[in-house]
């Protein structure tokens, strides 16, 4: 893939990667040491832990959280791609019990694979290691991801929670989500104005696929307002 170039002006991918940087060091200091325990999260009635090198749960998780909850049926087939600490995966598992979790952070796949048992659903979780779609067979009628929202190269596995390099995971899951994807199948995303909504809005239309806003909250932060969604895509209908 060629270097990203922001559809955004110089000065607002400017402030974005300030953002970035006070954001990546706040989170650095909050993880801990790599050797640590990482943290404990309460998060909607489930607890938690989050080693050191995986992104953590923040306080707009809720919003994409919310909508798993609400959007999850029993019959449904689930992927949460980018899975993390497994937190929307066991969510999902609350209602369904054909979960598969995907992450390419193999701390993040033993995290998942720990808080699921820890939460009582490890037998309707499939926790996979792999990167995108490569570890993922079949069709899925609801497809949960919350990407990294920066363009950046990551430094650590903990950064490459919030960064991707040149969007190059987004851009992939977007060339193959519909193959992955039953007939009237969803697709849930969680994005900020913290990264390039104008792309991901872009990547979206070109798939083939029209989106709902589903929830919404601002964040004013260093003097600046970050708006975070979640979004519902269906695929576009013929005209």
């Amino acid at each position: 893939m060629d270097e990203h170039v922001p559809m955004m002006s110089t000065e607002y991918a400017a402030r974005v990667r300030e953002w970035h940087e006070n954001a990546y060091r706040q989170a650095r200091a909050e993880a801990g040491p790599e050797g640590g325990t990482g943290q404990t999260f309460e998060y909607l009635d489930r607890v938690l832990v989050v080693p050191p090198q995986v992104h953590p749960i923040t306080g707009m998780s809720h919003l994409l959280g919310a909508a798993v909850l609400a959007e999850v049926r029993e019959t449904d087939r689930v992927l949460d791609m980018g899975t993390g600490s497994g937190v929307n995966a066991i969510l999902a598992a609350s209602k369904s019990s054909r979960v598969v979790a995907v992450d390419i952070n193999p701390y993040a796949v033993d995290a998942a694979a720990r808080n699921a048992e820890r939460n009582g659903v490890a037998d309707r979780v499939d926790v996979r290691h792999g990167d995108v779609f490569s570890a993922v067979d079949g069709a899925f009628d609801l497809i949960v991801f919350d990407p990294p929202f920066r363009w950046f190269a990551p430094r650590d596995l903990l950064e490459g929670g919030s960064t991707d390099e040149n969007y190059r995971a987004m851009t992939t899951f977007f060339t193959q989500a519909r193959e992955h994807l039953t007939a009237d199948g969803r697709m849930l995303i969680f994005f900020g104005s913290s990264g390039d909504l104008t792309y991901l809005r872009h990547l979206i239309d070109t798939t083939g696929f029209t989106a709902t806003v589903l929830s919404q909250q601002s964040l004013v932060r260093d003097g600046w307002q970050v708006d975070y969604f979640t979004f519902r895509l269906t695929r576009q209908q013929p005209a």
